[in-house]
């Protein structure tokens, strides 16, 4: 006899329900602009966070891809700018030498150095025929490549004898070889002056991506000595890129190059040293930690459009509850519960919420899309943000469609059928 009794109970509670979902929708419809309004709100809000959120995490992607790209168990050694007196900063020293980027090379107390690349970086202007650039200059030797994981799209890249001639060659990347040649166009064996010399080109390399002053592909690369003679009068190195045997010696390599160099430099205090030596990891976790809170921002900006749309939900119901007062005295007069008329006004509630919910996503991925085609940058959602958009519609719809709901639930027969 049970089993008789529950599917009838079944299919009045799926009647109840359905007959509330046409009757909020019917509602709803009675007022398309105020509808339309208050779910304006939410799209926008909706859409702004997984939009942003998106923004920070392809950015997030897009710095840690570049990081990568510029070398496999690699190590930078930088000079400290200013002494134990004052404020010292990493870059624009001028304690490592060429010397010490050899006595690394060929030291028997290093033993996990696989590669080493003395650097030196600049900005000029460069200029061929009537187009000019003000681009970085690197001067590199012949390990640059295999450090830096660079590769030739066509030409050759700086030889040692190029270094020990001080030779007037060149090689561009891609986003160089655009600014001053133009689209398709092999630049190899022209002309480009940089600064007051004249240089050959002899190679150009492949693209890596990415943007900005940092990037590979809007660069020159000159033979080292070249650089430091002929364009900058520099005797010192900007940098020293070791490639280190391996990923797991990448602790081992730091502290024999640091012991190596604070006992070239006389320094018996590692506090005190004259250099800095930061790997991958030390890279990524700073720019992981800065996009982080970035996304954090942006993410925390837009929750607050979120509250904007929550609140105005609230003041469209409350409004909704007082044109409907006789209705809902009519209703509670006719045997009606509390219940039943909160159920009635959440349900119109979570309607509205629930397809801003819908609108702001496909609004968020239309304008994360549109975004990731302009800048050219990577185009990512994370499953995450759309699962918490709708987590958070429907929340939106409870919490602020709860108040107008009990208010109406406790609206008194008599009262509300004298209301005018």
């Amino acid at each position: 006899m049970t089993q008789k009794i529950t599917p009838k109970l079944d299919t009045k509670n799926n009647m109840q329900f359905t007959e509330q979902i046409l009757e909020s929708f019917g509602t709803l419809k009675l007022n398309k602009m105020r509808t339309g309004l208050a779910v304006l709100g939410i799209v926008i809000g909706i859409g702004s966070v997984i939009a942003l959120v998106s923004l920070g995490q392809s950015s997030q992607q897009s710095i840690t891809s570049q990081i990568q790209s510029l070398g496999s168990n690699l190590l930078t050694i930088s000079p400290m700018r200013g002494n134990s007196g004052m404020v010292r900063t990493s870059g624009g020293g001028t304690t490592l030498t060429n010397a010490d980027a050899t006595a690394i090379k060929t030291s028997t107390k290093i033993t996990t150095v696989k590669t080493v690349s003395p650097e030196y970086t600049g900005r000029l202007q460069v200029v061929t025929g009537k187009n000019n650039t003000n681009t970085s200059i690197i001067g590199a030797t012949s390990t640059y490549m295999a450090v830096h994981n660079v590769t030739l799209s066509s030409g050759a890249f700086i030889s040692d004898k190029d270094v020990s001639s001080t030779a007037r060659v060149a090689v561009l990347g891609p986003t160089t070889v655009v600014d001053l040649f133009g689209e398709n166009v092999d630049p190899i064996g022209q002309s480009i002056r940089i600064g007051l010399q004249n240089f050959t080109i002899i190679g150009i390399t492949k693209s890596k991506g990415g943007s900005g002053l940092g990037s590979q592909d809007d660069c020159v690369y000159v033979p080292l000595t070249t650089a430091q003679k002929l364009l900058f009068g520099a005797k010192h190195l900007s940098s020293i890129a070791i490639e280190a045997n391996s990923a797991e010696l990448m602790d081992e390599a730091r502290n024999e190059i640091g012991f190596l160099l604070l006992d070239r430099h006389n320094l018996s205090d590692p506090s005190k040293a004259d250099f800095t030596i930061m790997s991958q990891n030390d890279i990524l976790s700073t720019a992981s930690s800065v996009t982080g809170t970035f996304t954090s921002l942006l993410t925390g900006i837009a929750a607050i459009s979120l509250l904007v749309g929550g609140i105005g939900i609230m003041n469209i119901m409350l409004v909704t509850v007082t044109e409907r007062t006789r209705e809902i005295g009519l209703r509670k007069a006719l045997g009606a519960k509390k219940k039943t008329i909160i159920t009635q006004f959440l349900t119109e509630s979570v309607i509205l919420t629930f397809i801003g919910g819908i609108l702001g996503i496909f609004l968020g991925i239309i304008a994360s899309l549109i975004y990731s085609k302009i800048n050219s940058s990577t185009f990512y959602i994370s499953p995450i943000s759309i699962i918490l958009a709708f987590v958070v519609s429907a929340a939106i719809g409870i919490l602020f469609g709860w108040y107008p709901a009990r208010r109406a639930a406790s609206l008194q027969p008599i009262e509300a059928l004298r209301y005018e």
